[in-house]
C-alpha cells in the first residue's frame, strides 16, 4: 500500500492525553496520521506527521494542510481536538485569557476547518469531529467556565449547522461532549473529588473519548450529534 492510499486523520492536541490516544488509535486502524501540537516530538513512524505550531495562528492551519498533502495526498478526517480551559470568575478574566481561549478554541477551528472542507470537498467525502464539553450544556458553579461555554458551546452549534450545510456533499461533522476525563499526567487522587459529578462516580479514561471518536468514525449515517461522554452528566441533570 503507497503513502497515498492510506486514510489520512489530521489530529490537533496531538502530543498528549485524548490527542496522543488518537494518533495511536487511528494507526491502529491502518490510517496516517498528521498530528499537531504547539511542542510534539517528531515521530519514528513514517505514517505520523507531526507538525508543531499553534492553531491559533493562520499559518499553523496552512502548513498542517499543505504538509498533510504533500505527505500523503489527502485529508479523510479532522479532529479538532486541542483546546484551552480556564477556570474563573467571569469578572476576574483578563483580555489576554480571551484571546488565548478564542484563538485556540474558535479562531483555530475555524481556519483549519475550512481548510481541511475544502480539500475533502475535492474528494466527495470527509469527517470533522469537534471536541466540546458538557460544562456548555450544564453550568456548574464550583467550575466557573464562561470562556469555555462561549467557545465551546460555539462549537456544538458549529458542528450542527456544518452537518447539515455539507450532507449533500459527502462530508459529515459530529462532536464529542467530555465530562471530566483522566489522562496520564495527572494521578487518581486528583480526579477523586470531580468523579461525584458524574452520575457513574468515576472520571472518564481517555479510551473511554477515544472508542467515541472511533464509533462516529465507522458511522456513516451519523451526522450533526454531539455525542456525550461524560457518566451520565446530561441525563442526570
Amino acid at each position: 500500500m503507497s503513502d497515498r492510499d492510506h486514510k489520512v486523520a489530521i489530529v490537533t492536541g496531538g502530543s498528549q492525553g485524548i490527542g496522543a490516544g488518537l494518533v495511536a488509535a487511528y494507526r491502529r486502524q491502518g490510517w496516517a496520521v498528521v498530528a499537531n501540537s504547539r511542542t510534539i516530538r517528531p515521530s519514528e513512524d513514517p505514517d505520523v506527521l507531526t507538525v508543531e505550531g499553534d492553531v491559533s495562528e493562520p499559518a499553523t492551519s496552512d502548513r498542517l494542510i499543505g504538509e498533510a498533502l504533500a505527505r500523503f495526498g489527502r485529508i479523510d478526517t479532522l479532529i479538532n481536538n486541542a483546546g484551552v480551559f480556564i477556570s474563573k470568575a467571569f469578572t476576574d478574566y483578563t483580555a489576554g485569557d480571551y484571546a488565548t481561549v478564542v484563538g485556540v478554541n474558535l479562531t483555530g477551528f475555524f481556519q483549519l476547518t475550512q481548510r481541511a472542507i475544502t480539500e475533502m470537498l475535492k474528494r466527495g467525502g470527509g469527517h470533522v469531529v469537534n471536541i466540546t464539553t458538557t460544562l456548555v450544556d450544564h453550568a456548574n458553579s464550583e467550575v466557573p467556565s464562561v470562556l469555555t461555554s462561549l467557545t465551546k458551546g460555539g462549537l456544538a452549534a458549529a458542528t450542527r449547522s456544518l452537518a447539515i450545510e455539507y450532507a449533500s456533499r459527502g462530508i459529515r461533522v459530529n462532536a464529542v461532549s467530555p465530562g471530566v476525563i483522566q489522562t496520564p499526567l495527572h494521578g487518581q487522587d486528583s480526579y477523586d473529588a470531580l468523579a461525584r459529578l458524574h452520575p457513574l462516580g468515576r472520571a472518564g479514561q481517555v479510551s473511554d473519548i477515544v472508542d467515541g471518536i472511533l464509533f462516529l468514525e465507522e458511522s456513516p449515517f451519523i451526522t450533526g450529534e454531539v455525542l456525550h461522554i461524560d457518566g451520565g452528566q446530561i441525563a442526570g441533570h
